[in-house]
């Protein structure tokens, strides 16, 4: 039956009304949930979907005939359902366990200079070189690394508050620990005075160079770069030309490298990481596969993309520095590869019999002509000297990476 011009009219002012006052009042609600709780991805989203879907179930209620509300009923109950399987979904992938970023204050919290608990490497006895808080340079460095810098920090620095996070408003910390990203761009923007860090990237060398600015690298130590896989996998060791032939694309299945039938799965690091930038030297110019994406709510700007961190599924590899996957996060579930035959331990780095081993560096800058800032700044001087000394070279070792004597 034909509806009068009427009903119709008055069923569009109520939409209208709807619309003006429903609508913001979702939008509260959405924006409320998604930025007051800390909730998942996949959370975000379903609440994204169902308020939508809710709103629009609502103002249909008030277009359509009546006998269309059952139909609306079961499509909304039907888009819940939907919701409440992508959210299980969720759940079960958040229990498969991770390396990465994640958990990260906790992990840098435990090894913090001078505080109670602290995980920091020791000397037998007080060091030869004591700096006075004035004088102490500005630290940054990769998560990796921050364990052996804390130690220093413990070592030669007068006792005090040393956070390895920035507050907003408060002066650049003397310890703090951004990641390889963050720190080499403080250091080229002047922010701190060291960083302890992977070798650059190509790109944080034409940053360097396009702010006028050269880098300076001191080797202190030595680490290798390990991949590792699910303890499941069968597989024990691969040989470089597989690890590039898996990076590259040319490698799909395990069945290809004496495992299970099944596809390989190979996670990625956000670009200029240290532990990425060491992949790309490895690769040797090979284009690498798209990496793993995840979808987050990027507060006001919507949904963004970013490199997902390592998920410990049965097909997947990772890869890291070999002290932060076997100190840093102690996880069972995961298991180094041998590379060409070669174990990753420290003595197969010392004696360079692992494939895959690099220095890593205190790095400083200075504009481009200028001498390096340790050969104007006394203080920075003793304190590289005594890093290279017996007596940092020791923290080196204790903290677990491999010195350079």
């Amino acid at each position: 039956m034909k509806l009068p011009w009427k009903t119709i009219l008055y069923r569009l002012a109520y939409a209208v009304l709807a619309a003006i006052f429903l609508v913001p009042a979702v939008c509260f609600l959405i924006i409320l949930l998604l930025f007051s709780f800390n909730l998942p991805p996949y959370g975000q989203w379903a609440i994204l979907v169902l308020g939508w879907a809710a709103v629009a179930a609502i103002l249909l209620a008030i277009l359509l005939p009546r006998r269309c509300r059952k139909l609306l009923g079961v499509l909304l109950l039907a888009t819940a359902v939907g919701c409440g399987g992508y959210c299980c979904f969720g759940l079960w992938r958040d229990s498969i366990p991770t390396v990465g970023e994640v958990g990260r204050y906790t992990l840098l919290s435990s090894y913090q200079p001078f505080t109670e608990g602290s995980l920091t490497a020791r000397l037998d006895g007080p060091a030869s070189l004591r700096l006075s808080r004035e004088d102490c340079p500005r630290l940054d460095g990769a998560t990796a690394l921050y364990p052996v810098y804390a130690a220093f920090v413990q070592a030669v620095y007068p006792e005090g508050d040393y956070p390895f996070l920035q507050s907003p408003g408060e002066i650049s910390p003397k310890g703090a620990c951004t990641g390889t990203v963050e720190a080499y761009e403080r250091l080229i923007a002047g922010e701190t005075d060291l960083i302890f860090v992977a070798a650059p990237s190509q790109e944080q060398l034409d940053l360097a160079a396009s702010q006028g600015m050269e880098l300076y690298l001191t080797p202190i130590g030595r680490e290798a770069f390990v991949f590792f896989v699910n303890s499941k996998n069968p597989v024990a060791e691969l040989t470089v030309d597989e690890i590039r032939g898996i990076y590259s694309g040319s490698l799909t299945n395990w069945s290809q490298v004496g495992g299970k039938n099944q596809s390989i799965r190979p996670f990625q690091r956000m670009e200029n990481s240290g532990s990425q930038t060491a992949l790309l030297q490895l690769m040797e110019g090979l284009t690498l596969v798209e990496p793993e994406q995840e979808d987050r709510v990027a507060d006001m700007g919507g949904i963004i993309s970013q490199v997902a961190d390592y998920r410990n599924y049965q097909n997947a590899i990772g890869f890291s520095f070999r002290f932060y996957s076997t100190q840093m996060v102690q996880n069972g579930d995961i298991r180094l590869l041998a590379l060409d035959g070669v174990f990753p331990t420290r003595e197969t780095i010392r004696d360079g019999s692992y494939p895959i081993s690099a220095p890593f560096y205190a790095v400083t800058a200075a504009p481009i002509g200028h001498s390096a800032p340790q050969e104007s700044n006394p203080i920075l001087a003793d304190f590289l000297a005594w890093i290279l000394s017996p007596e940092g070279q020791s923290l080196v070792e204790a903290t677990g990476y491999v010195s350079l004597s």
